[in-house]
């Protein structure tokens, strides 16, 4: 059950970031290094955590013309990190040529390919403000669900979306899609700026491939004990 949690590493320094490395690395199954850390620190952390061991999910969801898109993914590709990702609302051609660009550069790197998912609709966004501020028109679930067909038909090899939205996903994408989903927080845990938010054990029980945790262990005065009882929770 582990190795379906990743946890997210939002911290400024690279000492905070391996000093949870350090605390949680027995008990989840991978980390991920978002905007935060990596503007603090640089492209060098991945590598670093890389070489430890640790299994990395890159969370920087580009999100630009498609040759920047997939520039960028060339450029990030030979860190080492298993997964990255780029939002969905980019369009199919960004999508797709991000996915060719990132396959290239992995097989004349000789390395394997990192899974490429695409972000559907944050999980800090309603429906209302989908609706009222971005104007669009369709429900969240059905908008979650075309992008998801998007990045499906773009060839991707998943999405991240809100543990609420699954079931459309499924339904449009099938059962070999990787769906993660971040906004999840145990049954004894604050919900803070998330909106669409699932414990853990919902998140499976719906068909999430990987759990993304950040403030309920990061944020904890005793993030080891908070794993564990978050590992207990799965698996109870």
């Amino acid at each position: 059950m582990r190795e379906k949690i990743i946890v997210a590493l939002d911290v400024d320094t690279e000492q905070e970031a391996f000093a949870l490395v350090a605390i949680l690395g027995d008990y989840v199954g991978a980390f991920k290094v978002g905007l935060q850390l990596y503007s603090n620190v640089g492209s060098g952390m991945v590598k670093k955590l890389v070489d430890t061991g640790a299994k990395v999910f890159l969370d920087l969801k580009f999100h630009d013309i498609p040759n920047t898109t997939a520039r960028a993914a060339e450029a990030v590709v030979g860190l080492g990190a298993f997964m990255f990702n780029v939002h969905a609302a980019g369009g199919k051609k960004m999508m797709a040529d991000t996915a060719v660009a990132a396959k290239k550069r992995a097989e004349e790197l000789g390395i394997a390919t990192p899974l490429l998912l695409g972000v559907t609709v944050l999980t800090s966004m309603s429906a209302e403000e989908l609706r009222g501020e971005l104007g669009v028109s369709r429900s969240l679930e059905e908008q979650v669900g075309s992008l998801a067909r998007l990045c499906l038909d773009a060839g991707l090899d998943g999405v991240v979306a809100s543990a609420r939205e699954i079931p459309w996903i499924r339904a449009t994408c099938g059962n070999n899609f990787l769906i993660v989903t971040p906004g999840i927080r145990p049954a004894w845990a604050a919900g803070n700026d998330q909106s669409r938010i699932a414990t853990p054990k919902e998140a499976l029980q719906l068909g999430a491939d990987y759990l993304v945790v950040g403030r309920p262990l990061t944020a904890s005065a005793h993030p080891k004990e908070a794993a564990k009882r978050l590992l207990s929770e799965l698996e109870g």
